[in-house]
């Protein structure tokens, strides 16, 4: 059985399958790029130093015991002949891989637009190697801002800009926020007065997953610590000085120049899906039934499943998106993917599948330490904020995390920060570790030899005794005579 990617979905399925399908005489291959699976929703707690980056994912090979397990990317496949082309990570000659089953869980990426200058500025938050930059990144402009005496060069190193108004947009900047007051209590050469946090967003409201009148209230919380919640506004440029519009008129709303430029307006379906033979509906995604089968126009495709960001799953309870299909989040996935191997391995023996089928529990979303807002969907609908909604999100995601041992690594972080605090320690050079090392290793240049110093003008000549003269005789001579 092939896994294409080792996210939520391909890490469950794979777990609940490794055994059974070995001791059937198969085996499970996964092929992901990552030899690890992302918990995304803490990536904003990595960010904001309240978690370890390395306890926040999952360890392929150390939970996939029973897998075959590929470093690299499905580029295409031939599920006619049940064939997948792998490109290894190595960059390595592409290979063919044949399978009987294939699973299709290659989740999502950054949904980005053709907005100049935003490659070359921005970053997303989408893995975790983006998070523990942007960390790096908000601790690093603190400090060297506070060393700068131009205004000008002060003002965009202490500004800090997130796009994007859904979960991750807002978690991502109360957590930056208050990772930046902890720097900045720590830094007597800063004020916090100094320190711009602006937030641009699209639509006329924030976080779609929660109530009207809750979105109003994170609002309200936002903007009294300080934040810029700029509504129906869009980053219009980003080469240079930020230009943001009023998108109703089309007009300049602002513009401002800022070193720190985070990108989390919504994700799209991996795109490698356009190198199958499976049917897509319009946003990209596969299209599957009820019970996670991939199915088409002429009908069920045998063999092949999808679940999670890269498939388009109907929502039975009529709770998700305005297409029928269920919201693209870390809730439904986890579940999907467990229904998956059990209509899977169900399939072999010709038992009856069951369709997916998941109320929403509702949404949960931390702001940084003992803030945040939950929307509770549990005998009726249970609306938090502050810091009971804050333990509601941490106690949902901590059991949430994958494996024992993760959820095991992810709590003692939690018990550790609440004893010492917020970790604000700056990691140097993580995008050159081998800096130090070249530069202890490489010869000093030998100094430049000095030009020969030149000979001293001589002594305008004085009238020699007579005895230095030609027609004196030498008196030593004349002493020996």
């Amino acid at each position: 059985m092939l896994v294409v990617g080792g996210g939520y979905v391909g890490l469950y399925v794979a777990l609940k399958l490794q055994k059974k399908i070995a001791k059937a005489g198969g085996i499970v291959t996964v092929v992901d790029p990552l030899p690890y699976m992302t918990y995304q929703p803490f990536l904003p707690e990595v960010a904001g130093g309240n978690i370890e980056a390395r306890h926040a994912v999952v360890s392929h090979r150390q939970h996939l015991k029973q897998s075959e397990l590929i470093q690299g990317r499905v580029v295409s496949i031939d599920h006619a002949n049940r064939t997948a082309v792998v490109a290894p990570a190595d960059g390595g000659d592409n290979f063919e891989l044949p399978y009987f089953d294939v699973v299709l869980s290659a989740g999502a990426i950054t949904r980005t637009f053709p907005i100049k200058g935003l490659a070359d500025k921005g970053i997303g938050l989408k893995t975790i190697e983006e998070a523990v930059a942007l960390r790096n990144k908000v601790l690093d402009r603190i400090e060297v801002g506070s060393t700068m005496t131009d205004p000008a060069e002060r003002a965009r190193a202490l500004t800090f800009v997130v796009v994007g108004g859904g979960f991750a947009g807002i978690e991502c900047i109360t957590e930056m926020e208050d990772l930046a007051r902890a720097a900045v209590r720590n830094n007597p050469r800063v004020k916090q007065e100094e320190v711009r946090f602006v937030l641009v967003e699209a639509m006329g409201r924030i976080m779609p997953e929660v109530t009207a009148k809750q979105a109003e209230w994170v609002v309200e919380h936002l903007r009294s610590r300080g934040i810029e919640v700029l509504l129906n506004t869009s980053l219009d440029n980003a080469e240079g000085a930020l230009k943001l519009i009023n998108l109703p008129d089309k007009t300049l709303a602002q513009e401002f120049e800022s070193d720190t430029l985070v990108w989390t307006a919504g994700v799209q379906a991996n795109p490698m899906v356009r190198s199958t033979d499976f049917p897509l509906e319009p946003r990209g995604r596969v299209r599957v039934l009820p019970d996670l089968r991939i199915s088409g126009d002429e009908g069920i495709i045998d063999n092949a499943w999808a679940a999670g960001d890269i498939a388009a799953v109907p929502d039975l309870t009529g709770s998700g998106l305005p297409d029928g299909t269920c919201v693209p989040n870390a809730q439904h996935a986890l579940r999907q993917a467990k229904r998956l191997a059990k209509n899977l391995w169900a399939s072999r023996w010709d038992k009856p599948l069951v369709d997916y089928k998941h109320k929403n529990l509702g949404a949960v979303a931390g702001f940084g330490e003992w803030k945040g807002v939950a929307n509770i969907n549990l005998l009726g609908r249970i609306g938090l904020k502050g810091p009971l909604a804050w333990l509601a999100h941490r106690g949902y995601h901590g059991m949430a995390m994958p494996t024992f041992e993760r959820k095991f690594r992810v709590i003692f972080n939690w018990i550790l920060s609440f004893f010492a605090g917020r970790d604000t320690t700056q990691l140097l050079d993580l995008d050159n570790p081998r800096g130090a090392f070249v530069a202890a290793a490489t010869p000093a240049p030998k100094p430049a030899a000095a030009a020969p110093a030149a000979a001293p003008a001589p002594a305008p000549a004085e009238k020699a005794p007579a005895a230095a003269q030609g027609g004196a005789k030498d008196p030593v001579k004349a002493e020996a005579k």
